[in-house]
């Protein structure tokens, strides 16, 4: 009778040789960051293989660079334990990436050089400076209007010299064709401040921003999207408050309800922005100005709530963080959309007119509003600029409307 003979299972992590203790202290340091167990043992299996192929092709640790990284990236694994695609996954390296910053601030090895694969333009980064030292843009509004002039920069040219009205059209019809209307209406305002720019500092003739085409919008033509009071109290109940997520969004809703907050003010708001004596909170709004409002209460014990029991202990001034390691400030503005939306679902509103969060803050106004407040102490809060921007509002007053009315001919007036 034959025996079958089973061979051991190769162990499923490889050995990390001499960084065995980094690996470790490695893992420890996740630790402290609060990620999961399982999220930390993906981060060491990473980082345990990538030393030992660093050992197998005898690479030793002070020649550890992009070009290193690269090939272990495209290797034919034959490493032992867990055998990886071939290539890597991006999630993978990003993982080993993160174990070589990790050597590199310990001292260990010496740190890599800045990848300059997703590099602007030399003349759009001048743009981007400009923009933000001259126009007061904020720096996502900045990158996000570098982004688009990058786009058309094929169609254009490299030479600003020899920009023309004829090629600027052309090189927005070309464009023009795979986006929607929204994004090239952004996309023509970003292209009329670059040229701006080149004429200021005689790289372009000047005027060129007036051979950018204009998409017709009449002013006032729209109704703001908003929800009844009753609506946005549904919304702020929906948290879960036995949840660190939950006292999270409770509290951001309540901004957005109560003052009418942009996304924008959500995401750049810092721990010294609240002045917790005379309850106000400064809000440093588009073009960089900065209004102080008074804080209401309830919105003021939520974020003190959150402050309190929910907000993790890290180092950075940030008010509002990710509630999964690695804690950090959220990216913009869809981030705070994303949790109005996600509220909307649970409180069970059917059909909302929008899933922003510029819908709480539409809101807010109309209830303002129809509860008897001016159109200038309205725009005070929301921080108009101009109050032919808060006169959309008017439109949704019902019971102004209903005064002004004129009666139709033979009829009466509702």
């Amino acid at each position: 009778m034959n025996v079958i003979k089973r061979q051991a299972p190769a162990p499923r992590t490889m050995d990390a040789g001499e960084l065995t203790p980094w690996v470790n202290q490695f893992a420890e340091e996740l630790t402290l960051l609060r990620y999961s167990p399982l999220t930390i043992q993906g981060y060491t299996d990473c980082a345990r293989h990538f030393a030992a192929w660093l050992a197998i092709e005898k690479v030793e640790l002070g020649f550890i660079d992009h070009d290193i990284l690269g090939r272990f990236a495209k290797h034919r694994c034959r490493c032992g334990g867990t055998r990886r695609a071939v290539p890597c996954s991006t999630g993978y390296l990003n993982r080993v990436h993160r174990f070589i910053s990790f050597l590199a601030r310990r001292g260990i090895i010496a740190p890599l050089a800045e990848a300059v694969a997703n590099s602007v333009d030399p003349l759009v980064g001048d743009f981007q400076e400009w923009l933000l030292r001259h126009r007061g843009i904020r720096e996502q509004t900045a990158v996000r209007h570098g982004r688009m002039v990058m786009r058309l920069l094929p169609s254009l040219g490299s030479d600003p010299h020899a920009y023309g009205p004829a090629g600027i059209r052309m090189a927005i019809l070309n464009e023009a064709q795979h986006c929607s209307v929204v994004y090239t209406k952004t996309m023509m305002t970003a292209l009329r401040g670059y040229l701006r720019f080149l004429a200021a500092s005689d790289r372009c003739r000047p005027g060129l921003e007036h051979a950018v085409p204009r998409i017709p919008q009449w002013r006032l033509s729209s109704l703001p999207r908003y929800l009844s009071p009753d609506q946005v109290e549904r919304v702020v109940a929906s948290c879960d408050l036995q949840t660190r997520r939950g006292i999270r969004d409770r509290a951001i809703l309540l901004l957005l309800a109560r003052l009418g907050l942009r996304a924008g003010d959500i995401s750049e708001m810092r721990l010294q922005h609240i002045d917790w004596r005379s309850g106000t909170l400064r809000v440093k709004g588009k073009g960089r100005s900065e209004t102080l409002l008074p804080l209401p209460q309830d919105a003021g014990d939520a974020v003190l709530g959150y402050l309190n029991d929910a907000r993790p202990a890290v180092d950075d001034d940030r008010m509002f963080l990710t509630v999964t390691a690695p804690f950090r400030p959220f990216h913009g503005s869809p981030s705070i959309s994303q949790i109005v939306s996600h509220a909307l679902t649970r409180s069970g509103i059917e059909d909302p007119p929008s899933r922003g969060a510029n819908l709480l803050r539409h809101s807010a106004a109309t209830h303002l509003l129809r509860s008897g407040a001016t159109l200038q102490s309205i725009g005070a809060v929301l921080r108009h600029k101009s109050v032919e921007t808060t006169v959309l509002y008017a439109k949704v007053d019902v019971i102004m409307l209903e005064r002004i009315a004129q009666p139709w001919p033979g009829e009466v007036s509702c």
